[in-house]
């Protein structure tokens, strides 16, 4: 049987890289896209092809529709089927107050971490669905558990589009079930990841870890593991679940 594949938006590094390589050792075929880091992406392909899977990276800027829509058209030549999707790809900005945030700065994160999002899913569930003569599948979202904390005094915006996020799940979920489709998130908490850096402040993680009841920041291939179950058949009877991955916080 062939073996399936799943595409991971924004797997240049972090829980994207860690997903897409921790899919592949589980037998999964991967693509990957990048907005910036090709040579990265570049690196997690040559991995990926050295287990003996099939790998492929494209840059795809997600708050281009164009460019997501072109993307799908080169799965279906390249693959012929999609069964699976990571919605990993994020926008984080700089800390700061609510006050002080620009609408080009909220814009730019809506765009990235919810329009993005719901386009790939769109064009993911055309391809899965049953009913369209799709051979069913599973969505996951990367949302986080700033949704449920609300990130004050810090990026209230990239809270609250992960809140969308949560909410697109739930609603995601109950319509596209009875099609063979599974949709659920995942909330990581406070990872050591590159995304700090892009907040302005890379030793985040270590500063916050007395905040999470393990008394430690998490890693990355934690939050993998947690997305590479949910979209295997050991997961076939969960849907619309929030999975928390943030060490009890």
């Amino acid at each position: 049987m062939e073996s399936k594949l799943v595409l991971i938006t924004g797997a240049s590094r972090g829980i994207g890289a860690e997903t897409a390589l921790l899919a592949a050792r589980k037998g999964w075929n991967v693509v990957i896209t990048y907005k910036v880091q090709k040579s990265a992406a570049e690196s997690v392909v040559d991995r990926i092809e050295k287990m003996g899977r099939r790998a492929w990276a494209v840059k795809v800027d997600v708050a281009n529709e164009d460019e997501i829509y072109a993307l799908f058209r080169k799965i279906d030549t390249e693959y012929g089927r999609l069964d699976a999707l990571v919605n990993n790809a994020g926008a984080i900005t700089g800390i700061t107050s609510f006050v002080d945030m620009s609408p080009e700065r909220m814009r730019e994160v809506f765009n990235i971490n919810v329009i993005g999002s719901f386009i790939c899913a769109q064009e993911a569930v055309k391809r899965m669905i049953l009913g369209s003569g799709g051979q069913g599948g599973s969505i996951v979202n990367v949302s986080s558990a700033a949704s449920r904390i609300g990130s004050p005094n810090e990026f209230i915006d990239y809270a609250a589009s992960k809140g969308a996020i949560d909410t697109f799940t739930l609603g995601l979920s109950k319509e596209v079930a009875s099609e063979g489709v599974r949709v659920n998130a995942v909330r990581p908490g406070l990872i050591s990841t590159d995304l700090h850096a892009d907040t302005g402040d890379k030793d985040r993680p270590e500063k916050l870890k007395q905040f999470i009841p393990m008394q430690r920041a998490g890693e990355p291939s934690e939050v993998a593991s947690a997305i590479v179950w949910l979209i295997s058949n050991e997961a076939s009877y969960v849907n619309g679940a929030l999975l928390d991955v943030a060490g009890g916080r």
